[in-house]
């Protein structure tokens, strides 16, 4: 019975939990849609480009009905965007003339996970273990020197950062190309191809590496020292545990939790980009073509780049309270 009783807990928390995330989605679709709809200018002038004297006011009409823009806002126009989002359809771009808005992301996307899931990876793997490390030797030379240059990097804009890596490494040294994904007149050939990409992802992917690394290393290394304060810990070097043995079994498990909260959260940022680190060497991802939208008041690309935030932080939270539950049993009751 008390397992039964268990089970029927866990599952009410599992539900609890899909439930909140589907309700969050639907208030971010809704809020979504609203907001680019209070942004000043009339998208039926982009697409006719009014700004030509030979465009009529009865032409700019026409175009606005077209795309239904001459319907009430709430709740013609709305429910319309619900119900077309929920089949898939994000509608067309205004900008790129008809193209389909899923056709855009899909296109963009995959330049935006090789930049920044590489330097997510890179950043968890180096700045995690930094920190953690770091917290334990509270006072080293190790410690202070990981908290100063963590401190700079957390603090530094990326887009200057991405510059003055540009600066030496690229135009001072030459060592690196700092512009595009590929070079002009690339070889086609695979190995040559990824070879040359690689070598384009170096700089924008240090760049976005370098600060979320100070993120993680001062989260995990605040993590870490209070834990090593606690009393569990006290207890169980007085039962003679070694540090490897006290640092695995006990610190290392309990100082995750923060740090899984922020992992999980800019996990949850891939799919949007780095919008100043694409903007600075020109990497044609999601970012740079949320600046373009937005230059161009181009609703539809924007709400479906938004959407695809929106929809990839609510599933990165998902992820950390099920991550919760397998680190802390105290969650799953």
């Amino acid at each position: 019975m008390a397992t039964h009783g268990q089970g029927g807990r866990t599952g009410r928390l599992i539900g609890g939990i899909i439930l909140k995330a589907i309700v969050t989605l639907l208030m971010v679709a809704i809020l979504n849609f609203i907001l680019f709809r209070v942004i000043p200018g009339d998208p039926a002038g982009l697409l006719l480009d009014a700004g030509r004297s030979s465009i009529t006011n009865e032409q700019v009409e026409a175009q606005r009905e077209r795309w239904g823009l001459d319907r009430p806002l709430i709740p013609d126009q709305v429910l319309d965007y619900l119900s077309a989002t929920a089949k898939g359809d994000l509608g067309y771009s205004f900008k790129f003339r008809g193209q389909r808005v899923s056709d855009l992301l899909l296109e963009r996307l995959p330049a935006t996970i090789a930049l920044v899931g590489v330097a997510q990876i890179i950043a968890i793997l180096c700045g995690v273990m930094l920190g953690i490390y770091a917290g334990w030797r509270r006072g080293g030379v190790v410690d202070t020197v990981a908290t100063g240059a963590s401190l700079t990097l957390y603090s530094t804009p990326s887009f200057w950062l991405g510059m003055v890596l540009v600066v030496i490494f690229s135009t001072g040294l030459g060592w690196l190309p700092g512009y595009g994904p590929l070079s002009p007149g690339a070889s086609t050939g695979l190995l040559d191809w990824l070879a040359d990409y690689l070598r384009h992802l170096v700089l924008p992917a240090s760049t976005v590496a370098l600060g979320l690394m100070g993120q993680y290393v001062l989260v995990a290394r605040a993590a870490m020292s209070d834990v090593v304060a606690e009393d569990y810990m006290i207890t169980a070097r007085a039962k003679g545990l070694t540090s490897s043995q006290m640092l695995m079994r006990h610190a290392f498990r309990n100082a995750m939790l923060p740090v899984v909260t922020l992992v999980t959260l800019n996990l949850g940022y891939v799919v949007a980009g780095a919008i100043t680190v694409e903007t600075v060497f020109a990497w044609p991802g999601i970012g740079s073509l949320t600046v373009g939208a937005l230059n161009a008041r181009d609703y539809p690309v924007l709400q479906g780049v938004f959407l695809l935030l929106g929809t990839s932080i609510v599933f990165a939270n998902l992820v950390a309270d099920f991550a919760y539950g397998l680190l802390d049993p105290r969650v799953r009751q």
